[in-house]
């Protein structure tokens, strides 16, 4: 099967196909990656979120932005402010800044609310003072769709984009995937199966610094998470799957399934598991 390899937006990527992907349309996936890089990294000086976080005001963005704030408003009611958009200071404070310094500056930081700070119409963000916006909670998850649309726009319709945890799977056959164990990435706690889905991992040992530090962070207090320590979600899209994956951290699976519709599994540091009674797969005993 072909396959795609290179690194964007900090992270490997692996894109298995069918049909070989033409130059042509291999430059559009990588010019999208790089728009997207430019709207949204807060780590680059010349990214559309750097200069939110400069000035106050009325703020465009890209025409399908408005799927990622869509479920940002949602994340944020079901995890009552846990899971936001604007924790982009905290993660400075805490050491994981645009120089990487991973040098905690001092307790955490709550994040500015959401709903209080930013009002959105569409694509269209007016903030009421500068505000750090990162999108990691469901960023990757949205760029994966993205990169999937356009593999169907160019006519390759069956494949697996692998964005480092993050996987879309299209076509007729399902594909067998593995949830890696928290513990030791050489092994498995279970397998699932999908077709015409997303399966989207977050663990708090991806991204670790300092004294226990990491990237998840409860946007109410700036602090990392530690009673779940790993999590996988599925759903239609990857951009749900992802940010579920991040909500199922802080939020009771039960409340979120209120809202949204997906399977999951998760697992707290205590070393126990638990999963939706409906996952297309299993967990090993």
């Amino acid at each position: 099967m072909p396959s795609l390899h290179f690194s964007a937006i900090g992270t490997d990527w692996q894109i298995d196909t069918v049909l070989p992907v033409g130059a042509d349309l291999e430059a559009r996936l990588h010019s999208r990656i790089d728009d997207f890089d430019r709207t949204y990294s807060r780590f680059r000086a010349d990214s559309l979120v750097s200069a939110v976080a400069e000035i106050a005001g009325s703020h465009r963005f890209p025409d399908d932005a408005s799927r990622l704030f869509d479920l940002y408003d949602g994340l944020f009611d079901s995890t009552h402010g846990a899971v936001t958009p604007l924790v982009g200071r905290a993660l400075e404070q805490l050491g994981y800044d645009a120089r990487y310094s991973l040098t905690r500056r001092g307790p955490g930081m709550p994040a500015p609310d959401w709903a209080d700070e930013v009002a959105r119409a569409g694509n269209t963000l007016v903030t009421r003072s500068p505000v750090l916006i990162d999108v990691g909670a469901a960023g990757k998850g949205y760029l994966v769709d993205l990169i999937g649309e356009l593999l169907h726009e160019g006519g390759v319709h069956t494949f697996v984009i692998d964005a480092s945890g993050d996987l879309l799977v299209s076509g007729p056959e399902a594909t067998a995937v593995g949830l890696e164990h928290p513990f030791d990435p050489s092994l498995a706690i279970g397998e699932v199966s999908l077709a015409n889905r997303s399966i989207c991992a977050s663990g708090s040992n991806r991204r670790v610094w300092g004294e226990g530090l990491h990237h998840i962070l409860d946007g109410r207090t700036g602090e990392p998470t530690r009673d779940v320590i790993a999590t996988w979600a599925i759903a239609d899209t990857a951009l749900l799957a992802d940010g579920l994956a991040t909500a199922l951290f802080f939020a009771d699976p039960a409340e979120l399934a209120e809202t949204f519709e997906f399977e999951w599994v998760r697992v707290f540091s205590t070393g126990t598991a638990e999963r939706s009674a409906d996952l297309p797969g299993r967990l090993f005993t």
